[in-house]
């Protein structure tokens, strides 16, 4: 998320609009070399995601000349407990890709943008009117639809399905994780530049999982070593080109491009996994993605009523 001081004031949507499918297409790079490393144990994953990240995220701060000030905050402990809550979310979501087919990972993870809603209204006392609550009923919907041919454990299976159940549940709740770790974001953004912040989560990630060492870190192989090498610095590049295009349309035009992840996950799902989407996959999908772009939307039509209405009450209108 960019704090709205750095958001550039000229309007460049194509170029927003390409950096962000850019960027999009980098992190389903990483999500697909992650899948590729195989099982290996989640808090292993968050510190390769985290540590080779940070290398990118620096050249960028060196390159911008805020290489100096960006780890300066006044707010230490919020960015420790986003940094936990962030790597909490991670390792939950890295646990499900690992068992999933990648086109059911990355769909079930649109979820988060309807759970932020729920928790905007319930932590935040965001006023959320009908719309907005029927395209969160309506996407939970379709959630349920992609998971509920994977839901086999809660009827007793074993094996490869009773797996992809437990990849179903860590992912969504990884994306309730991520919703939180998104409300702590808007708070830190009021106060921290987009640096600070990137660069005190990749630190505090990477601290945070070596504490997960004991509990079984795996030997890998130089393939799996490269793999969660790349993962890193596409999630890095990731980062930063996120940040970059906020910086040249609004959000409500750059966001809807996020579910283009969708198209390219089943693109590579097929050729480099031999995954084919269900029915299941395809239809919630559909109905998720539709929810998510309604409750954009809709947020961009109430942000355009609030500054109708403070230039209503302008004296200088």
């Amino acid at each position: 998320m960019v704090a709205v001081s750095e958001v550039a004031t000229a309007g460049r949507p194509l170029t927003g609009i390409t950096l962000k499918i850019i960027a999009v297409a980098i992190m389903v790079v990483m999500s697909s070399l992650i899948k590729a490393a195989g099982t290996v144990p989640a808090g292993q994953i968050v510190f390769f995601r985290s540590f080779f990240a940070i290398f990118p995220i620096l050249l960028m701060l060196m390159w911008q000349r805020q290489l100096a000030t960006a780890f300066h905050t006044t707010r230490p402990v919020s960015h420790v407990l986003r940094g936990l809550v962030g790597v909490t979310s991670m390792a939950l979501t890295f646990f499900g890709l690992t068992r999933l087919p990648l086109p059911d990972a990355i769909t079930l993870n649109y979820a988060q943008p309807l759970i932020v809603v729920v928790f905007s209204a319930i932590f935040m006392g965001e006023v959320v009117r009908a719309y907005r609550w029927s395209a969160v009923l309506i996407g939970f919907i379709g959630v349920v639809i992609i998971a509920w041919p994977k839901l086999t454990l809660l009827t007793g299976a074993q094996g490869l399905e009773s797996g992809q159940a437990a990849g179903v549940i860590a992912i969504l709740c990884g994306a309730a994780f991520s919703a939180v770790a998104m409300l702590l974001v808007r708070k830190l953004v009021t106060t921290e530049k987009t640096a600070t912040i990137v660069l005190w989560f990749s630190v505090t990630a990477t601290v945070v999982s070596l504490f997960t060492v004991p509990f079984g870190w795996q030997s890998l192989t130089h393939w799996q070593v490269m793999a969660l090498i790349g993962a890193g610095l596409c999630g890095g590049i990731g980062q930063i080109l996120m940040t970059q295009c906020y910086r040249y349309a609004e959000l409500s035009t750059i966001a809807p491009f996020e579910y283009s992840s969708m198209l390219l996950a089943i693109v590579v799902g097929y050729f480099a996994f031999g995954e084919v989407p269900t029915l299941y996959t395809l239809i919630g999908g559909v109905i998720v993605v539709g929810a998510g772009l309604f409750i954009i939307w809709r947020e961009r039509q109430l942000g355009l009523k609030k500054v109708g209405a403070r230039r209503f009450v302008s004296p200088t209108s």
